[in-house]
């Protein structure tokens, strides 16, 4: 599902316009967004929870060359699934 779809189900589910649908979608993407940046976790009771993880400086190795290349400490975003969401894969 991309965001045009999911915009058209909220709207269908909470009788919403797209458009409005589609504001409300940014503005949960962007606070969620916002907290990661600040290196805060983001928790969705029941969906899951968002968090930034850090990724230690490591040795790596070009595929094309086979070259011994360091590739430098990062961070990035986590997700855990909560239980209802688990649930409902399953």
């Amino acid at each position: 599902m991309r965001k045009p779809e999911l915009s058209a189900a909220i709207a269908d589910q909470a009788g919403l316009t797209r458009e409005k649908a589609s504001e409300v979608i940014n503005a949960v993407t962007d606070q969620i967004t916002a907290a990661a940046a600040r290196g805060d976790d983001i928790s969705l009771i029941g969906f899951g929870t968002f968090s930034v993880r850090k990724r230690e400086a490591r040795t790596g190795r070009n595929p094309q060359t086979g070259a011994t290349i360091q590739i430098a400490a990062s961070k990035t975003v986590g997700f855990k699934p909560g239980k209802a969401l688990k649930d409902a894969v399953n």
